[in-house]
């Protein structure tokens, strides 16, 4: 037994050692980035694919119920089968990563918006048709923000599931947190960087919901006005 395992063997089962946390703090913080980073674009790729889906697709069931069967089935492959389909195209690297990750978000996003857009009052796009809103002026001034609610939800469900599948990104190297649990923790029998990637992990998904939620509070003023 050499190298850490002879480290962690040392230190006997401890979940937490603080000097090699002082020691690995570049580390941690590129892996932190990293995760950060994936799931950003993840979630950014799924938004600008799922809002087109769902306005093509909220007043036509033709269209809809095919698009969300899809986005269902891609949701249900594994993500270790999905990285093993993409390796051969895109090689080992963040594509290989963001596809997937991108794909898995896409039936919480579409799901959301077209509900969010179908659950605008029909006499508020009388009203608005009425003062001479084009179609495509009625749904970026009225029909988007009125359906902000939920397509924010649908976001942050997203965001929080997309953080905890980047952690098995690890298997190509793109883990982010993932790299800290699997690669330096379970493979090597050390617990310290277990713990660090869980925790960081959980208090990720934390900080991104409340923001979110931050911002469907900046988004939607008329909401904290509705309850004063």
């Amino acid at each position: 037994m050499t190298g850490l395992a002879v480290f962690a063997e040392d230190i006997g089962p401890k979940w937490l050692y603080w000097p090699w946390v002082s020691d690995h703090l570049d580390v941690i913080r590129d892996r932190l980035w990293e995760h950060i980073t994936l799931t950003v674009l993840a979630v950014a790729f799924g938004v600008l694919i799922a809002i087109p889906l769902a306005i093509l697709s909220r007043n036509r069931r033709g269209v809809y119920a095919p698009v969300l069967t899809a986005t269902a089935i891609m949701y249900t492959i594994p993500s270790l089968a999905a990285f093993a389909l993409l390796l051969p195209l895109t090689g080992i690297g963040r594509t290989t990563a963001v596809i997937p990750l991108t794909a898995y978000t896409l039936v919480i996003l579409v799901r959301n918006t077209v509900t969010g857009l179908q659950g605008v009052p029909v006499e508020v796009l009388d009203a608005a048709t009425g003062m001479g809103y084009t179609s495509t002026r009625r749904l970026w001034r009225v029909e988007l923000p009125l359906a902000m609610p939920a397509i924010i939800a649908g976001v942050r469900i997203a965001t929080v599931s997309t953080i905890g599948l980047v952690t098995v990104a690890a298997v190509i190297g793109q883990g982010g947190l993932g790299d800290l649990i699997f690669v330096d923790g379970f493979q090597r029998a050390f617990r310290t960087p277990i713990t660090v990637g869980v925790v960081l992990s959980l208090a990720l998904a934390i900080v991104a919901d409340l923001l979110l939620l931050g911002a469907l509070t900046l988004a939607t003023p008329w909401r904290r006005t509705g309850r004063r």
